[in-house]
């Protein structure tokens, strides 16, 4: 059989289905150990509410993760559904609001959840864009999705969500609706989403997923136009009954080319790891970040977990950048890249089947294997594998997906090349 037929293949036509989230009982297990891993590193107070109040609902979401990393977890895809959104939002990793004229069609989706569902490691499936909910086939998706045992996961600008749409979302197997929030103050948010109501239909989009009992997780792009509203958007997230809190960093790709200046540099990296771990003491929600995997080797070097077993027992709970690594990213046109900042295409879903590409990518083969393959401090670093550095950013300034984070401040011995104290960021 031709790949080009494999592909066409239907895994759940032959009666396979998603493992439940309970088998094996070891993944609860790593879930559960590295919410209080965390939760120690960060002295975090409210972990007894937190559980009490999101960990049950947080179960699907995190379903079959291996641990804690960049982007949420390992491992879980991402479906770019389309490029077409209804915001023009300043900082997005997608490069336009238009339908993409090669987008992957109803016949051609169903296909693709039907192999993912065949990865054996994989049991959600996060639809994104764009904004997925623009896409008129969206709800055929997830019911698809959902038939086949996958849980569904919606990361949208939330401003499409009124009550309605959410308890249909929840009928269609979605477990949390990822918002975008990128300040707690409108005039921010609305500069960055360049839409004058998109706080606004923001938070009716949040109060919407409550009122259903969809998980709430709020996405957050952290750059130098916000940076200094973070500390208030964290305690508005907190009020806000959000379980998960993804703090992203902006990396120049996509529209993200154009405001390069607003990325953060070593210093304001560091600033950022200082102020989640500060905030995390005394916030319900939880926090993790994204494009900036020093945060882990940071928690560890606060308690002084630097190397032994100390350092061993870390890396089976936290992964770092998971780019390639269990995590993956389909585009809207059947491109398979190992994250939305790797702009790299591990192969097409029209040419191969996406376990084929999943299992057999060089691309993909060299980031499992970082260990080996990273070069530069990333290289050579003691936390290469509880952090790997971001291969989106080092893909970006480099052109090498393989290449040193530039913008870490972990050295190689790990100890951090610049202060230690908690301070306001920087600007450069």
């Amino acid at each position: 059989m031709t790949s080009c037929e494999e592909s066409k293949m239907s895994p759940s036509s032959n009666g396979h289905s998603v493992k439940p989230f309970f088998l094996p009982p070891s993944l609860l297990i790593r879930q559960a150990g590295s919410a209080l891993l965390m939760g120690y590193l960060n002295d975090w107070r409210k972990i007894p509410l937190w559980i009490l109040k999101y960990s049950l609902k947080s179960i699907p979401v995190s379903n079959g993760a291996l641990g804690m990393g960049c982007i949420g977890y390992p491992g879980h895809p991402v479906w770019e559904v389309t490029s077409s959104c209804n915001l023009n939002c300043i900082h997005c990793h997608a490069t336009g609001n238009k339908v993409h004229p090669e987008e992957l069609t109803t016949d051609e989706g169903r296909r693709l959840i039907d192999q993912i569902a065949e990865v054996e490691g994989f049991r959600t499936l996060v639809f994104t864009g764009g904004e997925p909910l623009v896409r008129p086939d969206i709800f055929t998706l997830l019911r698809h999705s959902q038939s086949v045992g996958l849980a569904n996961i919606i990361a949208t600008n939330g401003c499409l969500i009124d009550e309605e749409t959410a308890w249909k979302l929840k009928d269609h197997g979605v477990v949390c609706n990822a918002i975008s929030l990128d300040a707690a103050d409108p005039v921010t948010h609305n500069r960055i989403r360049q839409d004058s109501g998109a706080f606004e239909r923001a938070l009716r989009g949040i109060e919407a997923t409550k009122k259903a009992g969809i998980l709430l997780q709020i996405n957050t792009t952290a750059m130098e136009y916000n940076m200094p509203l973070l500390s208030d958007l964290m305690d508005f997230v907190n009020r806000q009954d959000a379980g998960i809190m993804l703090m992203y960093q902006l990396v120049a790709v996509g529209k993200g080319e154009k405001i390069e200046k607003a990325t953060l540099k070593k210093t304001a990296n560091q600033s950022l790891s200082e102020l989640i771990a500060r905030k995390q003491r005394e916030m319900t929600t939880i926090v993790e970040p994204v494009a900036g995997p020093q945060y882990w080797p940071f928690l560890l070097e606060k308690k002084g977990m630097k190397n032994g077993w100390r350092l061993k027992l870390a890396e089976q709970f936290f992964h770092g950048c998971a780019a390639g690594r269990g995590f993956v990213y389909i585009k809207s046109n059947g491109d398979v890249w190992p994250c939305p900042f790797v702009e790299l295409s591990a192969g097409n879903v029209r040419e191969r089947s996406f376990r084929e590409i999943y299992q057999k990518s060089e691309i993909l083969e060299n980031l499992r294997r970082r260990e080996d393959t990273l070069k530069g401090a990333c290289g050579e670093c003691r936390y290469n594998r509880i952090c790997g550095g971001c291969r989106g950013r080092a893909h970006a300034y480099t052109g090498d997906y393989l290449a040193e984070d530039p913008r870490c401040f972990i050295s190689n011995s790990g100890r951090s090349v610049i202060r230690a104290s908690a301070a306001q960021a920087p600007s450069g």
